[in-house]
């Protein structure tokens, strides 16, 4: 592979099919990987982006027993929502994929098959709680009880949501099932488990040589491994799940922890057959040269760092093909919430239960996908948790999108449409100012890429906003209003020299706002591209028919969306 073109797989972390997306997971996982993705492709670089819903685990079988359905009815109608809330946010997956599959399981069945070959795979006898009443083993958060440590009387069966607290299920103080109130007694049952211990020297010289990594994740997982792996059980006492090909656990299912990551292979398969090559597949997930890059809230790391590169390594044996390992993990903290209560602004959590979150499909019922793009893109939490705010996103929206990017577009297009007929020739030559402007643009430039391949899109945003304010003082500087009525040759130079300015905006603007970039570019004919890569000025750009970019955010707009999060915070109905 030439080194002017990279190979990269890139994936967020797939979510649960059992409720609806909020703005927390969106600032994780989703929109980071698509503005990085976005950017990639337009460097003309090799990627693919994939994810899918994961729809095992015991939070769906709750959701069905609780609404009465299948698990299957529950994923199908879960995947197919979020399949459609992520095209309305402009999330450019190249394949969307789901872990029901026929494909995936075959895939985990073979993952288990590889590490059972390699000796990781044992079994081992463990203490789980039963109910006599409904005749079967209960999965941990079937389990309700009084927390030990602190004495929470709904304490889930491994853990307290009160004091945080992990536990065993048997150690609960009178424990009970969460489906139907009746009591619950420890038996032992058989489980299959993955030797981490075995993994642990390569993991650790996997983990310390990762220099590009960022510094809280690498020193946090080195922690973990020093502290001492342990074996991890693979399978559950379930009923919806990938059934466990062996002898005597016909009743049991992998666990969703183990399949789960594998489904990213599973979903870049998926996309090698849509494209009508079945084998490319290999290219992305067993050439050296490959870059996978997971993008995932913080709560999933240690999956991603330790447990799923084990698994990558345990499945290639003997001189077979290996798969690559995770060449970045781009962990992100959390989002709160602010929500007005009595008057006043507080930070809160979110709380799915409780409905106190941003529905994503919600906030794009009441405004347009890029306004909320960019507000997320520039309070994405990089390097600490951080707030959604309603009134901040009207602020940022309104002060930096529209003040800042749009009016400059606006400016500029409006102008030269207006008083040149909106035909702007390249000049025989630039003036001072305008070599130097360029010539910042092409500083700026080389730091929001730096920025962006960390990959540190909010910090690459705060470049482009940088470009914006240049670009405006440029255009103040150089006053066209004034020059058009004393030299038009001088006003052309304006004009032609922010058009440049204008396309290298555009370039760098569309991985957050490429609804936006795309409507410019039917009115604005010129090259979208980093000034940096003009080898030769373009000869013209001409406009027709502009309109403006972006409309504000008014007021009661605001107010609506604020009233939605405090009546959540009262338990009204919403």
């Amino acid at each position: 592979m030439s080194e002017q073109r990279r190979r990269y797989l890139v994936t967020s972390a797939l979510p649960y099919a059992n409720g609806p997306l909020h703005v927390g997971q969106i600032s994780g996982a989703y929109l980071p990987a698509d503005a990085f993705v976005r950017y990639l492709r337009a460097r003309g670089e090799d990627v693919v982006y994939v994810c899918g819903t994961d729809e095992h685990g015991v939070p769906i079988t709750l959701t069905a027993e609780r609404e009465g359905k299948d698990p299957q009815e529950v994923v199908d109608y879960w995947w197919a929502h979020m399949k459609e809330t992520f095209e309305r946010f402009g999330i450019s997956f190249d394949n969307f994929s789901r872990t029901s599959t026929p494909l995936h399981a075959k895939n985990t069945q073979l993952f288990y098959r590889k590490l059972k070959e390699g000796g990781y795979i044992s079994e081992a006898e463990s203490k789980q709680m039963y109910s006599p009443t409904e005749g079967r083993f209960l999965p941990d958060r079937y389990v309700e009880g009084t927390c030990p440590v602190c004495g929470y009387k709904e304490a889930r069966g491994d853990q307290c949501d009160n004091c945080g607290s992990w536990y065993e299920a048997y150690e609960l103080i009178e424990p009970h099932s969460k489906v139907t109130g009746g009591p619950v007694e420890v038996r032992e049952t058989t489980h299959l488990y993955l030797d981490l211990p075995e993994f642990s020297e390569r993991l650790r010289e996997y983990v310390a040589g990762q220099e590009h990594w960022r510094t809280s994740v690498k020193n946090f997982i080195l922690g973990i491994i020093d502290g001492g792996l342990e074996k991890r059980p693979i399978t559950r006492d379930i009923q919806w799940g990938v059934p466990v090909p062996e002898p005597g656990f016909e009743d049991k299912r992998f666990y969703v922890w183990f399949d789960a990551c594998i489904g990213y292979v599973s979903s870049t398969m998926e996309w090698a057959q849509n494209v009508g090559e079945p084998d490319r597949w290999r290219e992305y997930w067993q050439e050296p040269e490959s870059r996978l890059i997971h993008f995932l809230a913080k709560d999933n790391t240690v999956f991603h760092t330790v447990i799923w590169p084990a698994q990558l390594m345990g499945t290639a044996e003997d001189g077979e093909e290996s798969f690559v390992l995770p060449y970045d993990v781009p962990a992100n903290e959390f989002m709160n919430l602010e929500v007005v209560v009595d008057g006043e602004r507080r930070a809160m959590q979110m709380s799915t239960s409780r409905n106190l979150a941003v529905w994503l499909h919600e906030a794009l019922d009441r405004f347009p996908a890029d306004p909320l793009r960019f507000y997320l893109a520039s309070n994405l939490p990089e390097t600490g948790d951080v707030v959604f705010s309603w009134q901040e996103f009207q602020g940022r929206v309104n002060s930096d999108l529209i003040g800042n990017l749009g009016n400059y577009a606006n400016r500029v297009l409006s102008f030269a449409e207006k008083y040149f007929g909106g035909e702007v020739q390249r000049p025989e030559g630039l003036p001072d100012d305008a070599v130097a402007v360029l010539e910042d643009f092409k500083e700026l430039e080389a730091r929001y890429e730096t920025r962006m391949l960390a990959p540190r899109p909010r910090e690459a945003l705060g470049e482009l906003l940088a470009m914006g304010r240049r670009a405006n003082r440029f255009f103040d500087a150089s006053a066209p209003w004034k020059t058009r009525k004393e030299d038009q040759e001088q006003t052309l130079l304006t004009l032609y020299t922010c058009s440049v300015l204008l396309g290298s905006i555009a370039y760098h603007a569309a991985p957050y706002v490429p609804d936006a970039v795309g409507r410019l570019e039917e009115f604005f004919d010129g090259p979208i591209a980093r000034v940096s890569d003009l080898d030769e000025l373009p000869k013209a750009y001409r406009v027709t028919g502009a309109k403006p970019l972006f409309r504000r955010i008014e007021d009661d707009e605001v107010a609506v969306a604020e009233g939605h999060l405090s009546r959540a915070v009262r338990g009204e109905a919403s």
